[in-house]
C-alpha cells in the first residue's frame, strides 16, 4: 500500500540548501528538470506524538554518532548548534544555507 514517503523542507534560498543537501550531506538525488532535485533518505520512522493543534510536523535526521556529525559538518564549514542531551536522543541543529535549522540526533530509543 504505502511505499515511501516525501518530506519537503521550506527555504528562502531552495538551491542553497538543495546544494547542502547535494554536496555536503552526499544524500543521492534526480533531477527532475530545471535543477529540482528530490533526494533519497536514508530508512526512516515517524511517531505521533500529542500537540494542541493538528498539521504540524517535523522532520529530523539520525546518525550513530552526533559528535562525529559535527566535526565533519565543521569541515565543510558548517556550524551546528550545542549538543543538547535529551532522553531519546543527543540533539544538535545544522543551520542551512538558507537560514533554516534542521535537527540531527543520535537516538538513545529503541529502532523500529
Amino acid at each position: 500500500m504505502i511505499t515511501g514517503a516525501h518530506a519537503i523542507i521550506y527555504s528562502s534560498k531552495p538551491e542553497a540548501d538543495r546544494a547542502f543537501l547535494r554536496d555536503v550531506l552526499a544524500f543521492p538525488h534526480v533531477d527532475v528538470g530545471h535543477g529540482w532535485l528530490i533526494f533519497s533518505l536514508p530508512p526512516a520512522e515517524v511517531a505521533v506524538h500529542p500537540g494542541s493543534r493538528n498539521d504540524v510536523h517535523e522532520l529530523y535526521l539520525m546518525c550513530d554518532d552526533v559528535e562525529a556529525f559535527i566535526k565533519q559538518m565543521a569541515e565543510h564549514g558548517v556550524a551546528c548548534s550545542a549538543v543538547q542531551s535529551m532522553s531519546w536522543g543527543l540533539l544538535t541543529q545544522v543551520v542551512l544555507p538558507g537560514g533554516g535549522k534542521l535537527g540531527v540526533y543520535q537516538p538513545r530509543h529503541a529502532r523500529p
